[in-house]
């Protein structure tokens, strides 16, 4: 049992875990800034506050007392030479702890821990949901009534041509029912007798 013992394991065992923790500390007091799982920054923060707090003393026993801890020695000479006097005036919280969205693997807390006077690169980027653009929705009714405009007109311009075909048709047929009464008219007037020969009586 582990009554009342601090601490994370972060499902390692003691060597696993110390050299994660030497190696996450080297790494932010090289670059800075490091993004990794909010648990591990939580605990790595003390750690890495103090090697800054010996880098502020500057004495060569603070020195030895930080290379036993961080792996890398030109580090070490870096927090001593440029982070130590930056924080000179600052008594504590020289580091910032900012969460950001779940991993998208196994949805783990993230967060991003970094020196509070940071100011060589730009913020944490945080990433951008992606979500529908309103022009797009807009735009696609009117893309899709193209077509059917176009095949409303299509549909117009045939039954206008019905139409005229049509009218020209009738017009046709009563030009042939106007000839053929004509026609028949001739005939039944030259059908038809003369006086004299209603009389029984052949002209002179």
């Amino acid at each position: 049992m582990r009554h009342r013992v601090a601490g994370r394991h972060l499902g390692r065992d003691t060597a696993h875990r110390t050299a994660l923790y030497r190696n996450l500390v080297t790494d932010l007091l090289r670059y800075e800034r490091i993004t990794t799982t909010e648990a591990k920054a939580k605990e790595i923060r003390p750690m890495a506050e103090r090697i800054i707090t010996l880098a502020r003393r500057g004495d060569v026993h603070s020195r030895r007392q930080a290379q036993r801890f961080v792996y890398d020695p030109s580090v070490v000479k870096r927090a001593f030479d440029e982070i130590g006097p930056r924080m000179k005036e600052r008594p504590g919280g020289y580091l910032r702890i900012t969460g950001l969205e779940p991993r998208k693997g196994d949805g783990a807390r993230m967060a991003t821990i970094e020196l509070v006077d940071f100011v060589e690169a730009p913020p944490t980027p945080r990433p951008q949901r992606v979500t529908a653009a309103p022009a797009a929705a807009a735009t696609a009714p009117v893309v899709e009534a193209a077509p059917r405009t176009a095949r409303k007109t299509k549909a117009a311009a045939a039954v206008a041509e019905e139409e005229a075909t049509a009218e020209v048709e009738s017009e046709s047929t009563a030009e042939v029912v106007s000839d053929t009464a004509a026609d028949e008219a001739l005939e039944a007037d030259a059908d038809a007798p003369t006086e004299g020969e209603e009389d029984g009586k052949e002209p002179a």
